[in-house]
């Protein structure tokens, strides 16, 4: 016990010890003290100048644009340069065409034009155009480059709220991925009826970029879709010799020989089958399809096939026809707009024509016939019933290389959505 006791004192001491001994700040006297700084005259450096600052500021085309709107809404005041945007040949490719090309300027402290850059993509193709335009003393100079697109994947996810569209476009994703997306699973999901609040997805997508700047999203190269808790996924693969797909991880396709609808986005306005005939006022039997949508839509074969006939016929107005396999063929009738001809091969989700009014029609909608062997059916159950066609076994190898890489992005894509949700 004796000694505990001197252990104890012995730790009281050396508290004692190390206690602060200086006097507690908040009682320490506070001094302002407030001193008058003279300024300097601001003078640069030999052979600095204030042009040598460059802004750098990017915006997309707008349908109506002119050079001086441009200019303002890139922070460029240059009365020169809109004149030169105005009157040089190169120049006017730029607002020629279709809007959405991408501008950047560099412009100096006065706002003066240095460079100005636009890219735009001519075509559906991998290469772009670049338009140069430069400040060479106190003229310009402008000249048109072509470069090879630059192909990035990128990975993106979201949570359905409302519509696919609306969740889409919160995770940033350009529409044309949407579409595909859409397309890809259409054959099991009906995105009218079937999507759920909090339904997700994931997908992998080609990114197409010129300089470093993205300038339209490419196909879609893999996606997961979650709906009401069932898994649906798709990969694209290219056989050799062969089109390319898209095929479940099992390796079976996920490519229908036919497509759910001639359409991308529409309603059946009118089924197949008996019904009122809105022209005759009488019962009488409806051998397609109607989908209503507005005059211009585009209008794609469903397979493969051949064009038969392209023009008018009777009451069906403007209409295509495509013999496709077994002697199975298509009628698109109603049609404002034909962009095939006949004798032309189509491939699967082609777009041949537009939807329209002519002949003995009511209203724009297109109406689209399904025939074997020359006897009506029903589209929709025909789609309903056509067959998916596996990997052969030739390419089953390259597939599963294929398909565990685009499982490990579509993975790490859904991670990235819910560390963003979290």
């Amino acid at each position: 016990m004796a000694g505990i006791g001197v252990l104890l004192l012995g730790t009281g001491v050396t508290a004692f010890g190390i206690a602060p001994l200086a006097p507690d700040a908040s009682l320490l006297p506070v001094q302002q003290v407030v001193e008058e700084i003279q300024s300097q005259p601001f003078a640069p450096h030999e052979g600095a100048s204030l042009d040598a600052w460059s802004l750098f500021r990017s915006d997309t085309l707008r349908r109506d644009d002119t050079p001086q709107s441009l200019l303002q809404r890139l922070g460029v005041s240059d009365a020169a340069a809109a004149a030169m945007l105005r009157s040089d040949s190169n120049a006017h490719q730029l607002f020629a065409g279709r809007a959405g090309k991408l501008v950047t300027v560099e412009a100096n402290s006065r706002q003066e034009l240095i460079r100005l850059t636009a890219r735009w993509l001519p075509d559906d193709g991998r290469v772009f155009q670049r338009l140069v335009i430069e400040r060479q003393g106190g003229s310009f100079s402008s000249r048109v480059e072509s470069g090879e697109l630059n192909v990035q994947s990128r990975l993106a996810s979201g949570v359905i709220r409302s519509s696919l569209f609306a969740a889409t476009d919160e995770a940033g994703l350009p529409d044309s991925v949407a579409v595909q997306l859409a397309e890809m699973f259409s054959g099991d999901i009906d995105f009218r009826r079937d999507l759920r609040e909090g339904d997700r997805f994931s997908v992998v997508y080609e990114s197409l970029e010129a300089d470093g700047e993205a300038l339209r999203a490419g196909r879609v190269l893999s996606a997961e879709f979650i709906n009401n808790g069932r898994e649906h996924e798709a990969v694209w693969f290219e056989e050799p010799g062969l089109q390319g797909a898209y095929y479940g991880f099992d390796g079976q396709s996920s490519r229908k020989s036919y497509l759910a609808s001639p359409l991308e986005f529409s309603r059946v306005s009118s089924g197949y089958g008996m019904r009122f005939h809105p022209i005759s006022g009488k019962q009488k039997a409806h051998l397609g399809v109607d989908y209503a949508a507005p005059t211009g839509t585009p209008v794609r074969t469903i397979a493969d096939g051949v064009v038969t006939f392209a023009g008018w016929q009777r009451g069906y107005g403007n209409t295509i026809e495509v013999r496709h396999r077994d002697n199975q063929t298509t009628l698109f009738g109603h049609l404002s707009r034909i962009d095939v001809r006949a004798g032309q091969k189509v491939a699967q989700g082609e777009f041949i024509g537009a939807v329209g009014s002519t002949g003995l029609s009511t209203g724009p909608h297109l109406h689209f016939e399904f025939r074997d062997n020359g006897v009506h059916q029903d589209p929709l159950a025909i789609a309903r019933r056509s067959e998916n066609i596996p990997v052969s076994p030739a390419a089953r190898a390259r597939f599963d290389a294929v398909a565990q890489s685009m499982r490990m992005q579509l993975d790490a894509a859904a991670t990235v959505q819910q560390a963003s949700a979290e």
